[in-house]
């Protein structure tokens, strides 16, 4: 997942600053890359600008450091569109954050891209499922140090279930927004945080 195509997409929705950005993804862009540091940001805000994909303009502060706001140009929209409408090939883990990277800027695409985005999408997951749900998953070790088998196996059993339900819940949550988008159900109730649920629960 290239950092250009996320803040691309995010200046597209909005002019921000580094800071802006940054905050970003600390934030709703955490879970599309991890761990991204400011100098990072602003390495790829020069880089983009040097492409002509991004231009900033100025903003004066008395007191403090000059503010640059950051805006894309039309080779950078383009740039961002080829991403986001071109083919999409699935990763082989449906937790890479390429899929949820291209939906997350939903906005910038029409409900039939959107719905044949999903299609691929579901169809690579349930051909894994197919594929690998129920393969042979016997092995033979033969370790050279000391290993417990019984621990070994249990922990490997414990992980393939761990990721069929994951995938499982994804198909599903993948199912329930294809299903939204035909039927033009995108609203949602407001979540509660976890302190606002404790303070309205009954008390005995």
């Amino acid at each position: 997942m290239k950092l250009e195509n996320i803040l691309l997409g995010v200046l597209l929705q909005r002019p921000s600053t580094g800071y802006d950005l940054k905050k970003y993804l600390d934030t709703s862009g955490r879970f599309l890359r991890s761990n991204t540091q400011m100098s990072q940001v602003y390495r790829s805000l020069g880089q983009m600008q040097d492409r002509c994909w991004v231009v900033h303009e100025v903003h004066e502060r008395p007191g403090a450091q000059d503010a640059k706001t950051y805006r894309v140009t039309e080779e950078g929209a383009t740039i961002f569109l080829d991403w986001l409408k071109g083919p999409y090939t699935p990763p082989s883990r449906s937790e890479d954050p390429e899929f949820f990277a291209r939906i997350s800027f939903a906005g910038f695409l029409s409900s039939e891209e959107l719905l044949a985005l999903l299609d691929t999408e579901l169809s690579a997951r349930r051909e894994q499922v197919a594929r690998y749900r129920f393969r042979d998953r016997s092995r033979q070790d033969e370790p050279d140090l000391p290993y417990d088998p019984l621990l070994a196996a249990g922990v490997r059993e414990w992980l393939h279930r761990r990721g069929a339900a994951t995938v499982d819940a994804h198909i599903a949550a993948c199912e329930d927004l294809r299903r939204r988008v035909l039927d033009g159900d995108l609203t949602f109730p407001v979540e509660q945080s976890a302190e606002a649920a404790v303070g309205t629960a009954p008390t005995a």
